[in-house]
């Protein structure tokens, strides 16, 4: 009997490992990296039963948050401008045809070159990412700044291409379309 009941809690972890979370624990935490103030206005995307991305909740400002996607393993979650909304669907459907991180570089490049694809020229964009305890909830976190600035470079800018010290911001993939300033501050944030 033992052994049963074993086996019957096994079959029924299987079943929720890869589940999308509710919808009200996806929006809860997908507005994270934003400032207080900004979270209760957000749009929030995230993730349905099938894995696809869906709009939770239709937001009044101009963020956009993405939820933590549930087929990963470690915790990570974004905010950005609705000025990045186009760059953003454009990597989701590149992504979705089978392209690699570097073929869809390659071809975002291509279109925001051509202008086919519509790229601000300046905007914001917050990861927040760690680990999630037995509970369920965000721990270990760390929130991330990217700033990007197209077409931007070292000399430019006067940014360095790498951190001169922990934390200090450089400038990433500079002289193209997804030039943006890294800011990785070195410290674990209290409450997110």
């Amino acid at each position: 009997m033992k052994f049963a009941l074993i086996i019957f809690a096994i079959c029924c972890q299987q079943l929720v490992i890869g589940q999308a979370p509710t919808k009200e624990w996806q929006i809860r935490t997908a507005v994270l990296p934003l400032a207080e103030d900004l979270r209760s206005g957000a749009t929030v995307l995230g993730y349905d039963e099938k894995g696809e991305i869906v709009t939770l909740r239709k937001g009044t400002n101009d963020m956009i948050c993405l939820a933590d996607d549930p087929t990963k393993s470690n915790f990570s979650v974004a905010a950005y401008h609705k000025s990045l909304e186009p760059f953003m669907i454009r990597g989701r459907e590149l992504k979705k045809q089978g392209m690699d991180f570097q073929a869809i570089f390659d071809q975002r490049e291509k279109e925001v070159r051509s202008g086919e694809l519509e790229m601000p020229d300046k905007t914001t964009l917050y990861v927040l990412s760690g680990d999630l305890d037995a509970n369920n909830e965000p721990v270990n976190t760390k929130l991330r700044f990217v700033v990007y600035i197209p077409f931007a470079t070292a000399e430019s800018t006067g940014l360095p291409t790498f951190p001169l010290v922990p934390g200090a911001p450089w400038i990433m993939n500079p002289g193209t379309h997804r030039a943006h300033i890294m800011i990785n501050p070195n410290y674990e944030t209290e409450e997110n």
